[in-house]
């Protein structure tokens, strides 16, 4: 998901975004929500992959995540982190803050950039809803991506399933 381009239709207009930031979870995986099996709240994760997973952590921020697997295999695409590109202005409200390079870099931070207070897109389909999609015209060349251990979690941290654009000033961390 690398480059390609994350878009949003609000009420006050689009806001357009570069993924250049992920981290993947299995249900295997005993840092992925999915690990323990069903519930109702992990229910989006089981679901077939374009649907969205979004989820309230530490009592204060949204996550999205992307589902990328068959209908019943628990797996998605955390959104870490992504470059500005249109709506800036809407994002900078929505996030109450005026440095761009802020704005959507860390997971958290992209969900409220986004406009996203609450988890009523979870379980939605991507481009059937506000949330758009889209592939990038150039795909990013393969030595401009860096994988390593996810951040952030405590099981698991040391699976080299943080993807990011090398050199990309809107990475969460380096």
């Amino acid at each position: 998901m690398l480059g390609w381009t994350l878009s949003r239709q609000t009420k006050q207009g689009v806001i357009k975004l570069k993924i250049v930031e992920t981290e993947a979870y299995h249900q295997a995986d005993p840092a992925s929500h999915s690990f323990r099996g069903l519930t109702p709240r992990t229910a989006p994760m089981f679901q077939a992959g374009g649907h969205l997973y979004v989820y309230f952590t530490y009592g204060m921020h949204y996550c999205i995540n992307i589902v990328t697997g068959p209908a019943g295999t628990g797996e998605g695409v955390l959104l870490r982190a992504a470059e500005p590109l249109e709506g800036i202005d809407k994002m900078r409200a929505n996030r109450g803050l005026d440095d761009i390079r802020n704005l959507t870099n860390g997971p958290g931070k992209l969900a409220q950039a986004l406009g996203i207070f609450d988890t009523s897109l979870s379980g939605k389909i991507l481009n059937k809803t506000s949330i758009l999609l889209e592939a990038p015209l150039e795909q990013v060349a393969a030595g401009d991506i860096v994988a390593g251990p996810r951040i952030g979690i405590r099981r698991a941290a040391e699976q080299p399933w943080r993807f990011y654009i090398k050199d990309n000033p809107y990475v969460s961390k380096r």
